[in-house]
């Protein structure tokens, strides 16, 4: 299975939906909350070419981009594969 990584804020209602996915799934994922911690932010971004946005999501160390990023892999079907839930 990859190793999955998401960068949250708590309260995210974006965040929320996209560790509810990921679970779904049955997927075990890394959480980093970095709720107030400038630090963690920039070192997220940094990471993420730039985007300041949560959640970002990373399967296998590549950044997937955020929640909708996650959902469009999953309606197109390419999350299962990345995921490597399926051959």
């Amino acid at each position: 299975m990859a190793k999955v990584e998401i960068y949250t804020w708590q309260s995210c209602p974006f965040c929320i939906r996209a560790k509810a996915l990921l679970e779904e799934k049955g997927v075990n994922f890394e959480e980093h909350a970095i709720d107030g911690d400038q630090v963690a932010r920039r070192a997220m971004s940094e990471r993420a070419s730039g985007r300041t946005s949560v959640p970002q999501i990373f399967i296998n160390d590549k950044g997937i981009g955020g929640c909708d990023d996650l959902y469009e892999l999953e309606s197109t079907n390419q999350l299962s594969k990345l995921l490597g839930l399926v051959d």
